[in-house]
């Protein structure tokens, strides 16, 4: 039966191509992935930390003007919160709770990437 080396050599290259193609797939970052936090937050006046989105949840902490806050994770649109002149529906994630961004110091999103998004 005849021999044929050079298919043979062409399939083993094949699968080292490919299985070195996985692994740099696997390690490549992914278009659109989030930036995860924890991230710092500042608040500029006291903020109800609340059990969600919203100013009808039931508030159970608080950030204190001045206070910084190590552990914001990501933000989200919920309810919009009009105060001091300012008008904002994002909403940080904390590891226990939520805070409008309206008492946080920084842009809309309280100093976080635009795409740390819950």
């Amino acid at each position: 039966m005849p021999r044929f080396p050079s298919r043979r050599r062409g399939a083993t290259s094949a699968v080292v191509v490919l299985a070195a193609s996985a692994v740099l797939l696997a390690t490549a970052p992914t278009a659109g992935a989030r930036t995860l936090g924890p991230y710092s937050v500042t608040a500029y006046e006291t903020v109800n930390i609340r059990t969600k989105p919203t100013t009808s949840s039931r508030a159970f902490g608080q950030v204190r003007a001045g206070e910084t806050r190590t552990d914001a994770m990501c933000w989200t649109h919920g309810e919009t919160v009009r105060d001091h002149g300012y008008t904002n529906d994002v909403w940080i994630g904390f590891t226990e709770g939520w805070a409008s961004a309206v008492y946080l110091k920084g842009n809309e999103y309280a100093g976080l990437p635009a795409d740390a998004t819950c």
